[in-house]
């Protein structure tokens, strides 16, 4: 098991801020505040406090080199999305992937001819590697 599949999966809020790391690049807290609470009116203590937290969970990794510390992903998006989608998996569909698709691909909104495409593709890939 590798180091970052140890890792602790991100709530919500942590979520929303590796999507600006992921989305934005390495930020500052202004960085992140100003693209998650500026409208809210959460002040800029939040996001300090939630990045130390994160930081602590080793869920981004801290550069602190500079005055203003800068904040990256320690983990990718991609390997993130792979983690919440097995689990869901696991816990939801008793361990069917066919089933989350099915479910997915039937419910709505419906899925578009580009998101069909991508996804015939993937099944085509599949079976050649089966074959």
């Amino acid at each position: 098991m590798s180091k970052t599949e140890n890792l602790p999966k991100p709530t919500e809020a942590e979520l929303g801020i590796l999507n600006v790391l992921w989305e934005r690049g390495p930020s500052t807290v202004r960085d992140v505040h100003e693209a998650l609470y500026r409208d809210e009116g959460a002040g800029y203590t939040t996001a300090l406090k939630l990045l130390q937290i994160m930081h602590g969970k080793g869920l981004v990794l801290r550069d602190d080199s500079e005055r203003a510390h800068v904040f990256r992903p320690a983990v990718s998006k991609e390997r993130t999305q792979k983690r919440f989608v097995v689990d869901m998996v696991q816990r939801v569909f008793d361990g069917s992937p066919s089933q989350l698709v099915l479910q997915a691909l039937g419910g709505r909104p419906k899925a578009t001819r580009e998101e069909l495409d991508e996804i015939r593709a993937l099944l085509d890939k599949l079976e050649g590697t089966q074959s």
